[in-house]
């Protein structure tokens, strides 16, 4: 069946009633064949819908629970609709008759879209977050282990070169004029061809003089764009442009007497841009030395259920998409305290100062302390009194904390005077001057975390025994070719990302023994 030929009634014998004994019970395609009604009523896309002239050429709900199992077995939409076509789980879950061919794959994009543009773009997620407040099965359960995870981008990192012609392309291709001034400005490539230029690529300076000549054209062509108001494309064009012009290069030294030249610049920018296709994608440092391209996907998961209470994914670096900005999200939808896991990522000053005034309790790992000298003093061998403002260092010297007082500012206490003479410097400072401790905002927090996770027995129990978990949840998240994305944007993205949580909840309650007794959803007490 093609897209717009729906009318209302199945193709066949329904395969939910005529095939039900070669449905596996106990299945995610059972349960959706049995209660998708329930789980996604009709009412529940009216506003997707608004228009009174017409309806949807496929039933949201058909479509709700294929993006559902799409996101569970982690298809494409062209390998989605050939399950549908051919397979009677499929058939089953979604309402199908036996003879229906299904729709067009561009149907689930379409309906995706409308999600997105939504103002509940996550409302599948949120009604399986329904069902399981409906069941109870975490009532009691105040736990939640925090983690992230990186997820490979959809597209191939460009260089430079690449950038630089396809950035200029889309300005030509977006921007009214544009080609014109293309023509009279641009020569250092034939910009309708999408490939490189021709040129000797083992020759260093043949790929310097090219860079030259792109980023002079990328300029030129932002330089003498017509005035005029800027459609959404178009501006996005023309600020990518400038941006991919600049990352990477740097002015080139002027020895030779031309002035203007570039060259590439030594070391990578921050937050550096990795593809014009995906300008949202990201290096994401695993470790000093390894790094991968994509997003970051953030979870809050319940460990002794694996459920996921909160999820949200952002471009993988950056200051403003750090794990610790995160988890005040991930927890802002707690009815009641609770107590959070992490590890270090999520231990900072900031955020355990508002995760504690919210009520929580953090069983968050403090990040290690390191020292000037190995096994020497570190910062909490000094006495730090931010009150008083005065630091003493382990040979009993007291100085002068600097800097405006409280827990907010970055302050300062120097022992360059104390060090001289003293018996135990080669275990303090290697600095020829001596000592200086800086004293980090919320120090006294911090200090009191290292402190706890040091010494109390029970504190270490509780994070040994449910922090772990998540690990589990992370492998349920990425299995079966799920770590790479299949769409570009943060919003496609987190919109799958929620999905895909959605349907792992679904199927883990539904292994719970999640019914729906006529009145409400329900999981057996000794689940």
């Amino acid at each position: 069946m093609a897209m717009g030929e729906w009318a209302g009634e199945t193709v066949g014998p329904d395969v939910w009633e005529t095939c039900r004994d070669l449905i596996p019970a106990g299945s995610v395609f059972a349960f959706l064949a049995e209660h998708r009604g329930r789980l996604f009523p009709a009412a529940m896309f009216a506003d997707m819908y608004p228009s009174a002239n017409g309806r949807p050429s496929m039933p949201p709900q058909v479509l709700a629970a294929a993006i559902t199992l799409q996101a569970l077995h982690g298809l494409s939409d062209f390998e989605t609709v050939q399950e549908l076509r051919c397979d009677l789980r499929w058939k089953a879950a979604c309402g199908l008759g036996l003879h229906d061919t299904a729709f067009d794959s561009s149907l689930l994009a379409y309906f995706r879209r409308r999600l997105a543009r939504s103002g509940s773009p996550n409302r599948v997620f949120e009604a399986v977050r329904e069902v399981v407040k409906a069941t109870g099965v975490l009532k009691g359960r105040q736990r939640r282990a925090l983690d992230s995870t990186v997820l490979d981008d959809a597209v191939a990192t460009q260089d430079t070169v690449t950038q630089l012609i396809a950035a200029v392309r889309a300005v030509i291709r977006e921007v009214p004029g544009a080609d014109r001034v293309a023509a009279a400005q641009c020569t250092a490539h034939d910009y309708t061809d999408p490939g490189k230029p021709r040129i000797a690529w083992n020759d260093e300076q043949a790929r310097a003089d090219l860079v030259d000549a792109l980023v002079g054209d990328a300029l030129r062509l932002l330089g003498h764009l017509p005035d005029q108001q800027l459609g959404e494309k178009a501006a996005n064009a023309v600020g990518l442009l400038a941006l991919v012009a600049g990352q990477d290069v740097e002015p080139a030294d002027q020895s030779d007497g031309r002035d203007g030249r570039w060259r590439l610049t030594r070391g990578t920018a921050s937050d550096r841009v990795l593809s014009t296709v995906d300008p949202d994608t990201r290096h994401v440092h695993k470790t000093r030395s390894h790094y991968q391209d994509g997003y970051k996907a953030h979870l809050a998961v319940e460990p002794e259920t694996g459920l996921f209470t909160a999820v949200a994914l952002t471009p993988g670096s950056g200051s403003d998409h750090h794990e610790a900005s995160a988890a005040l999200d991930l927890l802002a939808d707690e009815d009641e305290p609770v107590d959070a896991f992490g590890d270090t990522a999520y231990s900072t000053g900031h955020t355990r100062q508002a995760l504690q005034q919210a009520g929580h309790r953090l069983f968050l790992k403090p990040a290690p302390l390191r020292t000037a000298v190995v096994g020497g003093f570190g910062l909490d061998d000094f006495v730090i009194d931010t009150e008083d403002g005065t630091v003493t260092c382990p040979a009993d010297h007291t100085v002068p904390l600097a800097g405006p007082s409280g827990q907010r500012m970055q302050r300062k206490a120097v022992f360059t005077d104390q060090c001289t003479g003293c018996p135990l410097r080669q275990r303090c400072s290697t600095a020829k001057s001596g000592r200086i401790v800086t004293v980090r905002p919320h120090h006294d927090l911090l200090a009191a975390a290292r402190r706890q996770a040091a010494t109390d027995p029970d504190w270490q129990a509780a994070y040994r025994r449910w922090r772990p978990p998540v690990e589990r949840a992370v492998a349920w998240l990425v299995a079966h070719g799920n770590r790479r994305l299949r769409h570009i944007g943060t919003i496609k993205n987190n919109a799958w990302l929620h999905t895909r949580a959605a349907a792992l909840n679904l199927r883990t309650l539904i292994n719970l023994g999640l019914t729906h007794n006529g009145t409400t959803w329900q999981i057996p007490a000794t689940a």
